[in-house]
């Protein structure tokens, strides 16, 4: 029988998924490389939900023919080694998409309107906090894209709804794209950021994006800035934002990563009443896990059968001499 690795359970769809495959499941609960070899080295399918798997691993399972991600991350995978040794990296695309534009409207809303500071202080017996005038209102004012995929796109026509300006970066999309959807195209980084009033993030962690925004771009914001990051935490310079937010140089700031996850409670950034968290759960609504984990599911299955699935983060895995035959 043959086997697959999970690093933590999947969603209940996506495990009756596996099961209908008639394949041996194994569940590490850990998902550092270390602590998942043991038993990857018979197994053909490694699904990765919370952890990573690097080269050294990669070079010891000798049996393995898929790597499957419930989700589009793939930051903790070595996908060079993985297309090296012909073996596709099976992402989940648009599954959650939904799920992180309306989280990532939601840390909007919760920091224009200072709704948890609110709330602490309203519980402290605190009523005068409403008089604190730190709330402001979005119609009007201008969000800024840093990436226009589908999440971006998603949160652009929401925010539009409701009477927000949209200014985009992304070079991996054209001039007439951004324009066409009645948006402002932006050619550089800075451009895009200044005169931000919500500057939201949403493109994956990559060499060239981390710590894409640190002290520079802190500084172009304005004391107004409210900054949303639900995409990879590396892509943010931690330090330099603790930094910017304990100092006010920006409104604040809605978390749903970190860079190292999980976060450490003792972080700087939970000290600070500018910052709303919550534990990288954008992608995790009922209707996201199910999708994710399902889609995540059938294209190890598929791989394990031979199939060249399609919704891979390597295509050119399928010209590897493994795939000829």
């Amino acid at each position: 029988m043959k086997k697959v690795v999970i690093s933590h359970r999947l969603h209940d769809d996506g495990m009756a998924v596996l099961e209908r495959g008639n394949v041996q499941i194994a569940i590490t609960n850990d998902g550092s490389p270390k602590a998942m070899l043991p038993e990857l080295l018979d197994a053909e399918g490694l699904i990765i939900r919370i952890g990573a798997i690097d080269r050294e691993t990669l070079l010891q399972c000798k049996n393995l023919k898929v790597i499957g991600r419930p989700g589009v991350g793939v930051d903790d995978v070595d996908v060079k080694t993985a297309t090296e040794l012909g073996i596709p990296v099976v992402i989940a695309p648009g599954a959650n998409t939904r799920s992180v534009a309306e989280h990532a409207f939601a840390l909007m809303f919760a920091c224009a309107k200072d709704l948890v500071r609110s709330d602490k202080e309203t519980r402290k017996d605190n009523f005068a906090i409403r008089s604190s005038y730190k709330a402001y209102e979005l119609n009007h004012k201008t969000l800024a894209l840093i990436g226009y995929g589908r999440i971006g796109s998603i949160l652009a026509q929401m925010s539009k709804a409701i009477g927000m300006n949209i200014k985009v970066y992304d070079p991996f999309v054209t001039p007439e794209t951004i324009i066409e959807q009645g948006y402002t195209y932006c050619v550089e980084l800075d451009e895009v950021i200044k005169e931000s009033d919500v500057i939201s993030i949403h493109v994956p962690l990559t060499e060239k994006t981390r710590h894409l925004i640190g002290e520079h771009e802190l500084g172009l914001m304005s004391p107004n800035t409210i900054l949303i990051n639900c995409a990879r935490g590396g892509v943010i310079d931690e330090e330099a934002l603790v930094k910017a937010l304990q100092n006010n140089v920006i409104h604040s700031a809605g978390l749903d990563v970190f860079a190292v996850e999980p976060i450490d409670v003792n972080s700087p950034l939970f000290a600070l009443d500018n910052v709303i968290v919550s534990p990288h759960m954008a992608g995790q609504t009922k209707e996201a896990a199910s999708g994710v984990a399902s889609m995540a599911a059938e294209g190890v299955l598929a791989v394990m059968s031979g199939e060249r699935w399609e919704n891979v983060c390597n295509p050119e895995v399928y010209n590897h001499p493994r795939w000829q035959k």
